[in-house]
């Protein structure tokens, strides 16, 4: 079966004293254990959370890494120095790294093969822009992507893989796909798979949504069959509502 996972990306937001606050919020709450819940503070907080949540069933990722070891690369984190802190979880492809800092999906399959190298899960996004969608290449787009940035890997690679999909048009926009548009993809997304590698394998890879999930809405999205939980955004930044979510699943 398999995971359900509501994974919080707290993208440049919330200083240390926040962060520990929100972190206690969290853990004041009741996490089920049919569900794995994530969070992914900015870097400079990341030790900080790894030690508040030490006892607790709240696991703590990355939002990004470098794909090199060590090296003259100013500013940068390595996939080592992110384990010696005890993190072992990263977000690799978010569109706004994409879109601001010029990712490419080769780029990005260097990052996943380096996470992979050093023992890490990846939580690889994806997903089209509006103008995809508008002119009916939003099928193509994500096929490229998953191609481009995951498919050099082995079938024994993706037990290290968590999927995320993303329409670039619903990520802070207050628009939202349709249940029934968030299944179609993820269906398709497994079908993908499936073609590459095995329907086995396609079954047991958890695909996430990412595009303004709120409480409202998740129990909806949540429930289509090849829906395994979301990727948050804004909605995690209150324990409250990021709760509301984790609590979606039927």
């Amino acid at each position: 079966m398999r995971r359900q996972i509501v994974a919080g990306n707290w993208k440049m937001n919330c200083d240390l004293s926040e962060t520990e606050a929100l972190i206690n919020d969290l853990k004041a709450q009741t996490i089920p254990e049919t569900t794995s819940v994530m969070i992914a503070p900015t870097y400079t907080n990341l030790q900080s959370a790894v030690k508040m949540l030490a006892d607790q069933p709240i696991t703590v990722a990355a939002q990004n890494m470098h794909q090199a070891s060590n090296g003259a690369y100013t500013g940068e984190i390595s996939a080592g120095m992110l384990k010696s802190i005890g993190v072992d979880h990263v977000i690799l492809g978010h569109s706004e790294r994409r879109a601001y800092f010029k990712e490419t999906d080769a780029l990005l399959a260097e990052k996943v093969s380096t996470a992979l190298e050093n023992k890490m899960t990846v939580i690889f996004c994806f997903g089209e822009e509006l103008v995809d969608r508008t002119h009916g290449r939003e099928f193509d787009v994500v096929k490229d992507q998953l191609k481009k940035g995951l498919f050099h890997l082995s079938e024994s690679d993706w037990g290290s893989i968590i999927l995320a999909y993303e329409p670039v048009w619903a990520i802070g926009t207050g628009e939202t796909a349709t249940p029934d548009q968030a299944q179609e993809m993820h269906a398709f997304i497994r079908k993908t798979l499936s073609e590459k590698y095995s329907d086995a394998m396609a079954q047991s890879v958890s695909i996430l949504y990412g595009g303004s999930v709120k409480p409202g809405n998740a129990a909806e999205i949540f429930g289509k069959e090849d829906v395994d939980g979301g990727l948050i955004g804004g909605a995690s930044l209150d324990a409250e509502s990021f709760m509301g979510i984790v609590n979606a699943f039927a």
